[in-house]
């Protein structure tokens, strides 16, 4: 297998959530399984939940909700609601079922949407706009950002985390490997800031956070090989490999600061 011949992660994932396999790499590689595919720790998610000042009364916009484990684990943990939005229509799925499961259906709901698009939400509806490793996959930015704007509150905050910030030298091989499971865009320094400005937002603060994600990558790797037979029966020997190769180069490009991870937090001007 080539590394631009394209590999499943998110169907795969969110496809067998429940699965043994599935929850034993999640706690390997998270620590705390919030149900959660990127490069995320519950106690990172409940950090980017008080840069937006999220808690009980809050109306929260989870843009790339996954699996829907973060959105239900944030509602338990902050007594908010969450409204999830996501491309991939297993993961909205699976939260729908997670939510009622854990008993939160009253306060989270998920639903099925290209987030590259206007979104189909009253002006000012939410109060804090979280998005965790979901930039990276969406066209269009500074139209998104600018939709982000609309839908949040006066005074609302907005986050998210971007782990494609060339940072140093990338090969064409290390490109191609690092976008085989979907659609990505790479970005330079300071585009990310220039879009939020240019969207109307206010940059409150920049956190780099590459270094976990290059220890998760390879935490995630390593959980992965020990359940390989389990992996390997589901996925077939050329998606695992792929998936294997996937994360090995997030580590080592990570580890490297060739490509960084990077928070951004901003608000609405009230």
């Amino acid at each position: 297998m080539s590394a631009t011949e394209k590999v499943d992660l998110y169907d795969n994932v969110y496809g067998d959530f429940s699965s043994r396999a599935e929850t034993e790499v999640r706690r390997a590689a998270f620590g705390t399984d919030i149900g959660q595919s990127s490069w995320l720790t519950a106690d990172d998610w409940l950090r980017y939940a008080e840069r937006t000042n999220v808690d009980e009364t809050s109306r929260v916009l989870e843009v790339g909700s996954g699996s829907g484990g973060p959105a239900v684990y944030l509602a338990e943990q902050r007594g908010c609601h969450v409204t999830g939005v996501d491309i991939n229509e297993h993961g909205v799925a699976n939260g729908t079922r997670l939510a009622a499961a854990r008993g939160v259906a009253d306060q989270v709901a998920f639903n099925a949407i290209d987030a590259s698009v206007p979104l189909p939400f009253p002006d000012a509806s939410f109060d804090a706009v979280l998005s965790n490793d979901a930039m990276c996959h969406i066209a269009h930015r500074r139209e998104v950002l600018k939709d982000w704007r609309r839908v949040l509150r006066p005074g609302g905050r907005m986050l998210f985390t971007d782990a494609l910030v060339i940072t140093g030298p990338v090969s064409q091989q290390e490109i191609a490997t690092r976008s085989s499971i979907g659609l990505y865009f790479f970005v330079p320094p300071g585009e990310n800031e220039r879009l939020i400005a240019a969207a109307g937002l206010r940059l409150l603060a920049v956190h780099d956070e590459t270094e976990a994600a290059a220890a998760i990558a390879q935490r995630w790797h390593d959980a992965r090989d020990q359940h390989r037979g389990e992996l390997l029966a589901r996925e077939g020997e050329t998606n695992f490999e792929g998936l294997q190769r996937f994360l090995d180069c997030v580590h080592l490009l990570s580890a490297e600061r060739r490509l960084s991870r990077i928070c951004y937090v901003a608000e609405r001007p009230a």
